[in-house]
């Protein structure tokens, strides 16, 4: 992937990505800030804010307007918040550029914040969270994260609190645009189809009224924990839902390779450990996957899945005796060598597409400070080691930096205790 980096006087950093004879184009603007740059009274600010982005500009007066626009040039578009980061982006025909840098470009520094939008969108945001919390699935994230980082920033819901969504006034977007929507928190990308200098040129005028003073910044994660960490929340389900993680390191950690090759052996594909073990082998659920989430300051790793409730202490003994295995025995070179594979070959076939291609630039700018040449990052994977894999293993795999979240039909947290360790 061919990429330049530029940085302009007031701190706005311009990414291009050209692909040749791509028909596509996106136009893409992330800006580092996100919920771990709230406030305990403000969590879900990020979010909320990301929504009335697209309700209207002094251009575009209403959210249909902006809608009209990118739908009648047949975009693609929408926008995300995490943690540490917020994103826009809108994929057209290449020759529609102009049109796709204008909107974004204006939606991102015009936003009106309309009082009557705003009070309207709070009950979709309200249903938005309510959604989640009867998705287990996706509602067990959120405890755990909960769980390990307790009442920080890191273990708030993005989406923030009904309470807290309802308690928003106009003020307080004002406040928290002027404080982060600044020039150097912001990265705009063009990824596809499209004549660099000009494009460049183009970018320079869309956000020459962007701010330029120094944006806030966010509060470090606290890392705090003297033994395992169980949090079960009672549903009547008929299949529970579990996350077991540990502690482990961030994005700009030398062990990120490592980490990532240790969670595709556990739970990566359909050849991963755990799923051959407990979907063909036991047959007790449908999901199980493992990941490593890498943020600037921290990192999480964790497997997750749903399972027959019946069985559930069953497959908890299975989660920690894979774990285990991976600290006493090193990997196969053969299966070392397929997960390594696997990695670089789905890495690779995720940046096919200039949207791809656009996030992976801005995401790594945020989290990483750089961009990392995606030959690197393949270069990186398939030089892991199965010593390095033992290695990290044994330093994450600790019995006081265990966390388990469970959503299903058990009321006693304390018939977990017991089996929150590794068999000796």
């Amino acid at each position: 992937m061919q990429f330049k980096k530029h940085t302009l006087p007031n701190g706005l950093n311009i990414v291009t990505i050209p692909m040749q004879d791509n028909p596509a184009v996106t136009v893409f603007v992330m800006v580092e800030t996100g919920s771990k740059y709230e406030k305990k009274e403000t969590n879900g600010l990020s979010h909320f804010l990301e929504h009335m982005i697209f309700k209207g500009t002094p251009k575009r007066p209403r959210a249909l307007d902006i809608a009209h626009e990118l739908e009648s040039i047949g975009a693609q578009y929408n926008a995300f918040t995490g943690q540490e980061y917020t994103g826009y982006y809108a994929k057209v025909k290449a020759t529609d550029l102009d049109t796709a840098l204008d909107v974004v470009s204006d939606i991102y520094l015009h936003p009106l914040f309309d009082a009557k939008e705003m009070e309207k969108e709070k009950g979709v945001i309200v249903e938005e969270i309510r959604m989640y919390q009867d998705m287990p699935h996706r509602h067990v994230q959120n405890l755990f994260l909960s769980l390990v980082y307790g009442d920080q920033p890191a273990g708030w819901n993005i989406a923030g609190t009904e309470q807290t969504v309802k308690s928003f006034t106009r003020e307080d977007f004002v406040k928290y645009c002027a404080e982060h929507y600044v020039a150097s928190a912001t990265t705009v990308v063009v990824a596809g189809g499209f004549d660099e200098v000009s494009t460049v040129q183009k970018i320079e005028k869309a956000f020459e009224e962007i701010p330029t003073h120094t944006p806030l910044s966010k509060v470090a994660v606290v890392e705090s924990q003297g033994e395992p960490r169980i949090l079960v929340q009672y549903k009547e389900t008929d299949q529970a839902h579990l996350v077991l993680g540990f502690r482990s390191y961030g994005a700009r950690s030398k062990h990120d390779p490592a980490l990532s090759v240790l969670s595709g052996i556990l739970g990566k594909g359909m050849s991963s450990r755990l799923f051959q073990k407990l979907r063909e082998e036991m047959g007790v659920g449908y999901y199980i996957y493992a990941s490593h989430d890498a943020y600037t300051d921290h990192g999480l790793f964790s497997i997750s899945a749903g399972i027959d409730t019946s069985r559930f202490d069953e497959v908890l003994a299975v989660l920690l005796d894979e774990c285990k295995k991976l600290s006493d025995t090193l990997v196969d070179p053969l299966e070392l060598k397929k997960v390594k594979d696997y990695l670089t070959g789905s890495f690779v076939l995720g940046l096919e597409t200039s949207d791809s291609r656009a996030e992976y630039a801005a995401v790594n700018q945020i989290v990483k400070g750089e961009i990392t040449p995606p030959e690197e990052e393949v270069s990186d994977i398939q030089k892991v080691t199965a010593e390095e894999v033992q290695a990290i293993a044994r330093e994450i795999f600790i019995e006081k930096n265990m966390n388990l979240a469970v959503i299903g039909p058990y009321k006693d947290s304390l018939r977990f205790v017991p089996l929150l360790a590794f068999k000796k």
